[in-house]
């Protein structure tokens, strides 16, 4: 068995990696594993892309070429880079982006696909998902960082009103393989939603052209599982604690998420947070997520929202919008649109709601997972999912 590296060039990254992958070793301990250390029929890939890493855990069929299916990866990773990466200037997203309006260009099926998933949560989230909003983080200056300086002074009214004008996913018209946008200095930013289709069409690689059932795909934190783990059990995702300032040797795991028992099922997961991006000004915690609806930064967000969905790019764009939200918000509009989501939020979070009847509700959501002073809040769907063993 072989440790292979494999280095693609990138995508931007906007959240943390905050998901331990478990049932086989650890990610904190993963990342210092030699090839021999695992079980035989194993293999372990690990490189870089999109502006983070990637894991990848499969069982090696009898007949496997190794090198081949290293080479397939990074192939399609490399695609999906061409079509989609906002740091490189000749990819298919920053051509668009220079364009002005009412000016055609094709579209790959890559961009295509995670364009129509855009499209389906923009939509459904009542705008809290907005690949159009970077000109926002810009105006707020936040980017990868928060500084308590910029909400002591922010932006103005009329540099918000401005940044806002140019936040609108609707001038974006798709016609065929061809998109254009109806409305100069539009552009697209799909860094919320890449890494998890990343993980859905490697999975596909591995899937569909080499017939490997038993696998668990990871890029930056978004994670699709199939089959079995290398001690023959359904793989487990556990969830750290949103712990500000924690590092991967430091951190704590307050809950996990099993695979369903069946071996031939799989699973999608994203998880999406703010904590280690974040300040506390006049006694608010403010995140960088801006909300695309107000032109602000989220202030009562959820610290950390994982989704588990029918695909990783679903999950990772819902993610992303139920963190675009306030915390209570985010909890209504989860189970309104029946999303297996999973929050981690501070005890006295779950207790503000205004009324005891809603606080009830809040209650019975809860489970029994804390570290501390941190509870874990999940949905009907959720529950659902982890229904089997509670863990």
């Amino acid at each position: 068995m072989k440790n292979t590296i494999s280095t693609i060039s990138s995508l931007s990254s906007k959240k943390s990696l905050h998901l331990t992958l478990v049932g086989v070793v650890s990610l904190a301990s993963t990342l210092g594993l030699s090839a021999c250390q695992q079980t035989p029929d194993y293999n372990y890939l690990i490189g870089e892309t999109m502006g983070t890493s990637y894991h990848i855990s499969y069982q090696l069929p009898d007949d496997a070429d190794e090198a081949a299916i290293q080479a397939a990866v990074d192939e399609r990773l490399k695609q999906i880079n061409d079509s989609m990466s906002t740091y490189q200037n000749d990819s298919t997203i920053s051509t668009f982006n220079r364009l002005g309006k009412d000016k055609p260009i094709t579209i790959d099926a890559d961009f295509s696909r995670v364009l129509d998933v855009s499209q389906i949560v923009y939509q459904q989230s009542g705008g809290a998902f907005d690949p159009t909003v970077m000109p926002l983080v810009n105006t707020w200056g936040f980017g990868s960082t928060m500084t308590v300086e910029r909400l002591q002074s922010p932006p103005t009214a009329v540099e918000i009103a401005q940044a806002k004008a140019l936040v609108d996913f609707e001038s974006i018209i798709k016609k065929d393989d061809t998109i254009y946008k109806t409305k100069d200095g539009v552009g697209l930013d799909f860094s919320a939603v890449a890494k998890g289709y990343g993980v859905d069409v490697i999975a596909d690689v591995l899937r569909d052209d080499y017939q490997i059932r038993n696998y668990m795909v990871e890029i930056g934190g978004e994670i699709a599982t199939s089959g079995v783990n290398n001690q023959q059990q359904p793989w487990q995702i556990a969830i750290d604690a949103p712990i500000e300032g924690s590092t991967v040797s430091e951190r704590q795991t307050i809950s996990a998420i099993r695979q369903p028992k069946n071996t031939a099922s799989q699973m999608h997961l994203a998880t999406s947070g703010n904590y280690r991006n974040s300040v506390i000004f006049d006694g608010k915690r403010y995140s960088h997520t801006i909300d695309p609806t107000t032109g602000n930064p989220i202030a009562g967000g959820a610290p950390s929202v994982t989704v588990a969905a029918d695909s990783v790019a679903l999950a990772d764009a819902w993610a992303t919008a139920l963190t675009a939200m306030p915390y209570h918000k985010a909890l209504d509009v989860a189970k309104t649109q029946n999303l297996a989501a999973m929050f981690v939020v501070l005890a006295d979070d779950v207790k503000a709601k205004s009324s005891d009847d809603m606080f009830n509700e809040a209650a019975d959501e809860a489970t029994d997972d804390n570290i501390d002073d941190w509870q874990v809040v999940q949905t009907p769907a959720m529950k659902a999912l982890r229904a089997d063993k509670k863990l």
